[in-house]
């Protein structure tokens, strides 16, 4: 007689399928909202187009970046946000001082000479008569955040004594003028390409060298 035997069941996951977590989708989320705002301008860009980039539903945008000033604000931080972290105080206090400034400038370049950041101010300059917002939420991270990361490099360097510096944000302002005015007005108006890597160092390397010279 042939024995019957059973086969063990196959247990199947309870619940519904794992989920992408909510950071991670955000991050997806800005990715193509910076690429949107590149294709269409701030007025042309939408949400819709957004949500279609990222592969997204527009109820999940809605429910984690609720208006597209808030998509273009999280754009510019996000770009401000790895800026930060690539002059973060504890690694730069662990440089000799004019290598600290060095990297500090050449990460501010890289920031700022970028094709995708210069476009981004093209598009502030543009159209911020008719979204106000947009040339609020720019000054406040972009300008006014980085400035007050510098500076306050500026003033730990101060209070160590290596440098001695009356005014602060006037001397912050002329830094970052020194290492990027030029070449990203030549680039904005169309009469060369952004900068490299090795030449945003080199010039940070010598902004460094003058700028310090005159404040040791």
């Amino acid at each position: 007689m042939r024995v019957r035997q059973n086969k063990p069941a196959i247990r199947r996951p309870r619940g519904r399928p794992q989920i992408r977590p909510d950071e991670e989708t955000r991050q997806l989320v800005i990715a193509a909202a910076h690429q949107e705002f590149l294709a269409k301008g701030y007025a042309g860009a939408s949400m819709v187009g957004v949500a279609e980039r990222a592969g997204v539903s527009t109820k999940t945008l809605y429910r984690l970046i609720p208006t597209k000033a808030d998509l273009f604000r999280s754009v510019v931080s996000d770009r401000i946000s790895r800026f930060m972290l690539d002059i973060d105080a504890e690694a730069l206090d662990a440089l000799p001082l004019e290598r600290a400034l060095e990297r500090m400038l050449a990460a501010y370049g890289a920031l700022t000479l970028d094709e995708e950041s210069i476009a981004i101010q093209r598009l502030v300059f543009g159209e911020s008569d008719r979204f106000p917002e947009i040339a609020a939420s720019f000054s406040e991270l972009a300008i006014r955040g980085t400035s007050e990361a510098m500076q306050g490099w500026l003033r730990r360097q101060c209070d160590r004594g290596l440098i001695a510096i009356e005014d602060l944000a006037a001397a912050t302002g002329m830094l970052r003028g020194m290492m990027i005015m030029e070449p990203q007005r030549a680039v904005m108006l169309g009469q060369r390409p952004a900068p490299e890597a090795d030449e945003i160092e080199t010039r940070a390397r010598y902004c460094a060298h003058i700028f310090l010279e005159g404040c040791r």
